[in-house]
């Protein structure tokens, strides 16, 4: 039985923020992902000529105050991204396409052409201003959600004035904002603000407090970003960063069970048996709750959501032929009606960028990745014959793709995404924000009380590559407390920290 010191469990985005972390404190690491690629929702595989991504296709969180960009001037782990002129288009059921620039006053004089001036400007401002007071409190609030006294220590320590001031928005919807500024009854509105938000939050306008919904409707506000190659090009640089400080990175050994000896930890995987003094937890919940064996069980239960309450995804991988210019990389189309077999109201696509060519065998040729919701994925059997062609005669109309010019697409349901990641149901996306959670009730990086932490989507605040990011950034602070690992320092370098990430 072999000993390390940290084991963390999955290889998402939220568990090598950790990991990486970690291993810059001189900590030996030892990461188990089930997969034959690292990444979890955050990768890349190839298939038939095409580079598929995995789950995620938008990259946020490169801005200052914002928690990728911390992990790698934490760690000098350099990536290679395109920042994307416009971060999204929109095409709304009218007919009408509204372009999410990323600058805040074109994006309101966008908003006022599409919805009308009624309450447009005072919406997006206040939303504006609630985001960026997010970003900016989060890596100074690294003790969030606060269960213990010191974390209770460091948060006084580090509280501000805007932080009282704006707590208020965590007890108020999206919708209750809405009717603040006289959108409630702008019906194209209210159908954009509910689609963006099911993107981003995973729910809609009536469970999304304020602070959360604000956050997520101003995510294309804030650098978007693409990497050459897909996201497995992300996360492999956090991988030889681990490597590179003796950690292992194993694929294909999937952890069965977690058993506590003491003070220490026992993991059993697929092939073999392992302790260690620390354990770190990527999976969700419910997963991480089968396999947890423990006093902490019963307590664990109690934050379990059920199936119904979450989403899973129809997702479609398309490889094309195309020379059209598509006027951005991601688009949401609003639906006249629910989509067959799904039920959904939108679809989310994103392409590959044109000037990429190492994401397609042949020159002249394109990758499209089309995903919607799926509610209640334990209890929702769908037909992918009958929602592929669906999506394809909506790809048609809409003159993203003529059927002839597809060279190769494939579907995933939630029975795929089980298999494929190993979540249970399939769900994806973590916990959707529910308005009788608060921020402070939501699932603390403390899994056990001992030396058991969580990570990932299920974790706060845990959506999205930012917030599964900031969730390792969280539990690392928290370990450190609570066993007196050393600080670890500033890098050092002789470049400006913008140079680390190459655009």
């Amino acid at each position: 039985m072999k000993n390390t010191k940290v084991i963390i469990i999955g290889s998402g985005m939220g568990s090598l923020s950790a990991a990486a972390l970690l291993a810059k404190k001189g900590l030996d690491i030892q990461v188990f992902e089930q997969n034959y690629l690292p990444g979890g929702c955050t990768t890349s595989y190839w298939r038939k000529g095409f580079v598929f991504e995995a789950g995620a296709t938008t990259l946020v969180g490169l801005d200052e105050h914002m928690s990728l960009k911390y992990v790698l001037e934490e760690t000098g782990i350099e990536i290679s991204a395109r920042k994307l002129d416009l971060p999204m288009l929109v095409h709304l059921p009218n007919g009408e396409t509204i372009s999410r620039f990323q600058d805040i006053e074109q994006w309101i004089n966008e908003a006022e052409r599409v919805f009308g001036k009624k309450g447009q400007r005072a919406f997006w401002t206040d939303a504006y201003q609630i985001s960026q007071f997010v970003w900016k409190t989060s890596l100074k609030q690294k003790s969030f959600p606060p269960t213990s006294f010191s974390d209770l220590i460091s948060a006084v320590k580090n509280v501000e004035l805007s932080q009282i001031k704006n707590l208020p928005s965590a007890f108020l919807s999206v919708d209750h904002l809405l009717r603040k500024y006289g959108l409630h009854e702008n019906e194209l509105f209210i159908k954009f603000v509910n689609e963006q938000l099911m993107i981003t939050a995973q729910n809609t306008k009536e469970e999304v407090n304020w602070l959360f919904g604000a956050t997520a409707l101003c995510y294309t506000n804030y650098g978007n970003y693409y990497i050459d190659g897909g996201l497995l090009n992300l996360v492999n640089p956090f991988v030889k960063y681990i490597e590179s400080k003796g950690g292992e990175v194993l694929l294909r050994e999937g952890v069965t069970r977690v058993e506590k000896l003491g003070q220490r930890y026992k993991v059993i995987t697929t092939k073999g048996e392992y302790t260690c003094d620390y354990l770190i937890s990527g999976l969700p919940i419910n997963n991480t709750f089968e396999i947890y064996q423990g006093a902490y069980q019963t307590k664990l239960k109690s934050k379990l959501m059920e199936s119904k309450q979450l989403n899973s995804a129809f997702q479609m991988g398309i490889g094309f032929k195309s020379n059209q210019h598509f006027g951005a990389l991601h688009h949401q189309i609003h639906l006249t009606s629910p989509l067959a077999e799904t039920g959904s109201d939108s679809i989310f696509i994103s392409l590959s960028h044109e000037d990429d060519g190492t994401r397609c065998d042949a020159k002249g040729q394109r990758v499209m990745s089309i995903s919607t919701h799926i509610p209640d994925p334990e209890n929702r059997i769908v037909n992918n014959e009958i929602a592929e062609a669906a999506i394809i005669q909506i790809l048609e109309e809409r003159g993203f793709l003529r059927k002839e010019d597809i060279v190769y697409q494939h579907s995933s349901t939630p029975k795929s995404w089980s298999k494929w990641t190993g979540r249970k149901w399939g769900f994806v996306g973590g916990y959707p924000q529910y308005l009788k959670i608060k921020p402070w009730q939501m699932l603390d990086a403390r899994l056990d009380g001992h030396k058991a932490y969580l990570v990932g989507d299920t974790a706060y605040p845990g959506q999205g590559i930012p917030g599964v990011t900031l969730s390792g950034i969280i539990a690392v602070e928290k370990m450190s407390r609570d066993w007196g690992l050393y600080p670890s320092p500033k890098v050092k370098t002789l470049r400006s920290k913008q140079d680390r990430i190459k655009l």
